[in-house]
């Protein structure tokens, strides 16, 4: 086999001159480039991975939503079911609040022009400030006169105390899970995202490649359910303290009303105008 061989070059010092010969075999350069190939063509399969990692892919909620793992569809499909709940109670609610309120208030203002319980009963005829006075009413009924009266306004109150709890509770039903909904929303919609991330991890060791193109895409998709977790929470927390402020202000009413009644009560017993019988009459009207 024929050998070549590269120019000579001369290298000399202090005037002495010397002629040193360096060959290089060609057999040498065609190792180097095959020992190069693997690596160039792994160069050229991370291009081509890249590449394909920059096509088009649909980032919008609904196609992040379709192309999410299976336990990142089931948070983000309950975090929606519970966002529909706080848009129904919010809306219930609200039209139940109005209403009791509005009765409430037109009741305390006829309590108020009352001149005595009879006339409470006659005036007042449904709602809670109704279902006070019959309380009132049947007290008075199944007290007798030999009892003193300091006794027959204690128990009135008491009825009249457990009537406004019921009352309360009632108002209150279904706020509970506005409360439910906004303490653990956010931390639902974490765990989708802790979940995804993982998922998103796993692929990335997968494809052996940390391009942004490909990372990005599950990361997104991830983070939508942290988004529809504070979605669903943050209107939640507002509406549930707007309710706990109204029923309050509901509680309230009540409260004034038990003792507008209670007011009219004694001062039928003091001034010995009550009468069972009639009063027991009146409310069968």
């Amino acid at each position: 086999m024929q050998i070549r061989t590269l120019p000579r070059r001369r290298f000399g010092s202090t005037g002495q001159a010397s002629n040193v010969a360096f060959r290089l075999p060609a057999i040498v350069v065609l190792g180097l480039a095959g020992a190069m190939g693997p690596a160039l063509a792994q160069q050229g399969s991370e291009s081509t991975v890249a590449a394909a990692a920059t096509l088009p892919r649909d980032l919008s909620p609904w196609g992040m939503f379709m192309q999410a793992d299976i336990v990142v569809k089931t948070v983000m499909v309950g975090l929606a079911f519970a966002t529909l709940v706080t848009c129904t109670v919010c809306l219930s609610k609200a039209i139940e609040m109005f209403g009791a309120r509005r009765n409430v208030r037109r009741a305390l203002r006829e309590l108020e022009g009352a001149r005595s319980l009879d006339e409470a009963v006659q005036t007042v005829r449904e709602g809670p400030v109704a279902r006070l006075l019959e309380a009132t009413v049947a007290e008075l009924d199944l007290s007798t006169d030999r009892m003193d009266k300091d006794g027959i306004k204690a128990r009135i109150a008491s009825r009249l105390q457990q009537i406004e709890a019921a009352a309360s509770r009632r108002i209150a039903f279904g706020t509970g899970v506005l409360a439910t909904i906004g303490a653990t929303g956010p931390f639902v919609g974490l765990f989708g995202t802790v979940w995804g991330i993982m998922n998103s991890f796993i692929g990335i060791s997968k494809s052996q490649t940390t391009n942004l193109a490909v990372v990005a895409p599950g990361i997104a998709e991830a983070l939508l359910a942290t988004a529809l977790g504070l979605v669903a929470a943050i209107p939640a927390v507002v509406v549930y303290n707007l309710f706990a402020r109204q029923i309050g202000a509901y509680r309230a009413l009540l409260v004034d009303s038990s003792s507008e009644i209670a007011r009219l009560a004694g001062r039928d017993l003091d001034g010995g105008g009550i009468s069972a019988k009639r009063l027991r009459l009146a409310a069968a009207e």
